[in-house]
């Protein structure tokens, strides 16, 4: 079962993911970090950056491999999830570029590429933290439903909900891709710990199909349910759909961690 902490606001659900980030790096400085992009982990981000800058934490031994980057974009494109990750945190920690990983948009065979990040991430010893949002209708990177629970890094054409969400980040006279290099849900899954931030109503529906539904394509996160060591970090909004949500608030009140003796 996963670990659901439902915390009393928004502000308190990010810094919570940001603080476990930073548990991972000080504990492991040479830790494998998967890295997810979109508009719930810019503040995350934000936070990392201010936490670092104020404990003097020190990135330099980290390697990160994103989920997903979109096919056709350069890595100087401003709208690609390269520059973006530039932005919101390469450009702002001691982490060196060369170990900070995204696919290649503009590669000349994308489907050559997916299967060399794939490679990579084997190469580099697996992820230790894979650091995820979760879509409106459920996907993971860019696993949209009706993708196959066991993939590896491939090309995916995005749904059309998927389209409108990020169209805001496109200005009105450019052309958002259509299709995108995504970390596989298989690939998601062999990382060795999973941290899920949800925030917002808009979210809630995800969050309960993928923490109580059954286990199908048609919301690809619903997957985590098979993973042995996942946490999932709620608001109060995203988690308004959940069924048990007092169940989970018994065990965790409000968003901490509580265990009995034994049970770690």
């Amino acid at each position: 079962m996963a670990t659901i902490l439902i915390h009393p606001d928004m502000r308190s659900a990010i810094i919570a993911t940001a603080e476990r980030l930073l548990l991972t790096a000080k504990a492991k400085p040479g830790a494998v970090l998967g890295l997810a992009t979109g508009g719930t982990m810019e503040p995350v981000y934000q936070e990392l950056v201010e936490q670092a800058a104020r404990k003097r934490l020190s990135f330099a031994g980290l390697t990160t491999f994103n989920l997903d980057e979109y096919v056709g974009l350069a890595g100087d494109h401003p709208q690609s999830y390269r520059s973006t990750m530039n932005r919101l945190l390469f450009d702002h920690v001691d982490l060196p570029r060369e170990q900070t990983h995204l696919p290649r948009g503009d590669a000349e065979d994308p489907s050559v590429e997916a299967r060399a990040y794939e490679a990579a991430i084997e190469a580099a010893g697996g992820i230790d933290l894979q650091l995820l949002g979760i879509g409106r209708n459920g996907h993971l990177g860019f696993n949209e439903p009706s993708s196959s629970l066991a993939s590896s890094t491939r090309i995916k054409k995005l749904a059309s909900s998927t389209l409108k969400a990020n169209a805001r980040f496109f200005g009105d006279d450019e052309r958002m891709p259509t299709h995108a290099i995504t970390m596989g849900i298989g690939t998601i899954m062999r990382a060795r710990k999973l941290l899920m931030l949800a925030i917002g109503d808009s979210k809630a529906d995800a969050v309960a199909a993928a923490l109580e539904g059954p286990v199908t394509t048609s919301c690809p996160a619903s997957i985590l349910q098979f993973h042995p060591d996942v946490t999932v970090v709620l608001d109060q909004e995203a988690a308004s759909c959940l069924k048990l949500r007092d169940f989970y608030e018994d065990i965790h009140p409000g968003g901490q961690e509580v265990y009995f003796a034994g049970t770690r």
